[in-house]
């Protein structure tokens, strides 16, 4: 195995082609281990890793928690409610009292853009960004990425359709540029009132028809309307938006036999997704949700070093 070209996996773009490979290479192990009766490694004992989610997950969350637990870290479990952020503490506070522990690896979720270069610059350990406000979630991206990968054996040349709201999803901001950088084809699709003001600068051409195009597409990234974050009602209804921009049957009868439907979760349900569309074999909701695990136990490993041994184990 290879190592790392950056200490931290902030923004997607710290990553290089070479290094976004290498985390997908070293996935593929840890997805088998995954698929064990017994799942635990000894590849990280004696580490301590810390989930500092000071915004809501689960997804996520639990994500890399399951992760630490199967390399056999030490996992620290912070949330908004339990840290000292709701006495007044700030974040550069808790870097410091969290570098002061020790700890060798943390993850930040947290409602606004750059916390986690605030941990970085105040932090010796490793930083993995959660999430971070509308601007990036890289470990969303790796999954989504190594899930499509698996399934076409490849990226370069692939076209795919993300479509929803861009303007709002830390999930495209680092999805978007990750494609382009593989050397894949990104549509961004999207009301005009939901797509930032520059978004080819995120590796992506543009549409406001999910319809125009829909059977060239090897895959439809459906992304979750972030009610939480909208300003000034953007869409007339969420009804008009499923009818214009929702994946419905119709919809996933006319994309190619091969193509795949994807989701980051949660999902909306009648929004974004029909029910009944949900069940269909093409969703692979559930597949990245499995690819996450192993994507963020390879990212662990490749970060903190892990004994090389210890992934036979």
């Amino acid at each position: 195995m290879g190592a790392l070209s950056t200490k931290h996996v902030i923004d997607i773009q710290d990553l290089s082609v070479e290094d976004i490979n290498l985390i997908l290479d070293t996935a593929v192990p840890f997805k088998e281990v995954n698929q064990r009766t017994i799942k635990k490694l000894p590849t990280l004992r004696g580490r301590t890793v810390v989930n500092l989610f000071l915004e809501p997950s689960t997804r996520t969350r639990t994500s890399f928690e399951l992760a630490a637990k199967r390399l056999s870290a030490d996992g620290i479990n912070f949330s908004a409610s339990t840290s000292a952020t709701i006495k007044g503490e700030s974040l550069v506070d808790t870097a410091q009292t969290l570098d002061a522990m020790d700890c060798d690896l943390v993850i930040i979720r947290h409602g606004y853009a750059g916390s986690p270069r605030i941990l970085a610059q105040n932090m010796r350990a490793h930083i993995i960004n959660g999430g971070d406000g509308k601007h990036q979630h890289p470990t969303q991206a790796l999954l989504d990425l190594f899930t499509i990968r698996e399934r076409f054996g490849r990226l370069a040349g692939l076209k795919v359709a993300v479509v929803g709201d861009i303007a709002h999803s830390r999930v495209f901001g680092s999805l978007g540029p990750a494609l382009d950088m593989l050397g894949a084809q990104v549509t961004a699709i999207a009301p005009k009132t939901l797509l930032p003001a520059c978004p080819e600068l995120l590796g992506a051409s543009v549409s406001t028809s999910l319809d125009e195009a829909l059977e060239t597409y090897d895959v439809v990234y459906m992304l979750r309307i972030q009610q939480e974050r909208l300003e000034r009602s953007p869409l007339p209804s969420l009804r008009e938006y499923a009818r214009l921009y929702g994946m419905n049957l119709e919809r996933l009868a006319r994309m190619k036999p091969e193509a795949i439907l994807m989701h980051p979760g949660p999902v909306n349900r009648g929004v974004e997704l029909t029910s009944d569309t949900i069940e269909m074999a093409r969703n692979l909701l559930l597949y990245q949700v499995n690819a996450g695990v192993a994507v963020r136990m390879a990212l662990m490993y490749l970060l903190l070093g892990g004994d090389q041994d210890g992934i036979a184990a």
